[in-house]
Order: structure tokens, then sequence, then C-alpha cells
């Protein structure tokens, strides 16, 4: 018998590898006649601290609407495309046990679909990779994406 799923969950960070993870997992919600959340999540801490500590507002800010701009788009890309059962969110914190658990919690997904990485090799270096930690954490199923909807490897 095939897993059927209801509810995707799919982090974007704007990399090249969660957008074609995207795609993937419009199919497979297509398929399934499954819901997809899409999520942006924000870590302040990742962008560097003020004096007192705290990321500056002005900056966290501008990243919640940089992060708003581009899901709506991509929304809007994917619903002008056919695919109307979508909805995008925004959640600051700590990817990893937000993607993770958090958000799986709150909106109960049942699979999340995520590029294999978006971040630089330093950037793994230094703060592990979120796909890794995720594989490894999830609450459901995950699915990491390497390749396109025609099956070739995606490249950075």
């Amino acid at each position: 018998m095939l897993q059927e799923y209801t509810n995707i969950l799919v982090p974007l960070d704007g990399s090249k590898q969660a957008e074609v993870a995207l795609n993937k997992a419009i199919a497979v919600a297509k398929r399934n006649q499954a819901h997809v959340d899409v999520l942006a999540v924000i870590d302040p801490g990742q962008f560097g601290y003020n004096l007192a500590g705290l990321a500056d507002g002005d900056i966290t800010y501008q990243l919640v609407q940089d992060s708003e701009a581009y899901l709506k788009e991509t929304v809007a890309k994917v619903k002008k495309d056919g695919f109307e059962d979508i909805d995008f969110h925004i959640r600051m914190g700590s990817p990893k046990p937000i993607i993770s658990q958090d958000f799986v919690k709150d909106h109960h997904n049942d699979l999340i679909m995520m590029g294999a990485t978006g971040l630089n090799a330093m950037e793994r270096v230094l703060e592990g990779s979120v796909t890794t930690y995720v594989q490894r954490n999830a609450l459901t199923d995950v699915i990491v994406v390497k390749t396109d909807l025609n099956n070739t490897q995606v490249t950075k």
C-alpha cells in the first residue's frame, strides 16, 4: 500500500534546493490531494547582535518584510500554475526545532520535504546542517530532495 500524505511542510530559505523541493512537494500534493505549508524561519541571532545582545529591531523587521514578500510571490506563482491548496508561514527562532517539531505539531504535517542544504560549506561547519538535524529529529517523515522533477541533480 502506498503512503498517502495530506499535509506537507516545505521550509523555504530562498535557495535553489528549497525551491526544487517545493516543486516536488507540489507534485506529491497533487497526487495525494494534499495541502502544502511553506515556511520561512527567521533566526535573528544568525545576523549578529547589537551591544545589548539583541538583534536590531530594524534588521528583524526588514527580514520579516523580505520573507513575507518572497513567500507571497512564491505562493502566487504556485497558484497561478494551478495549485491552490497552499499557505505560507513565517516563524522567528532557531530553524532546527521549529521545522522538525514545533511547526509540525501546530499544523499537523505528515511529511516534510526539503532541499539537501541551503547553506554554504562554511555555514554548515559552523552551524551544522538544518536538513541533517530535521532528518534525525522530525516528528514525521522527511524527504530530502536532491533532484528536480526530471531527476536531474540540483546544483547550487
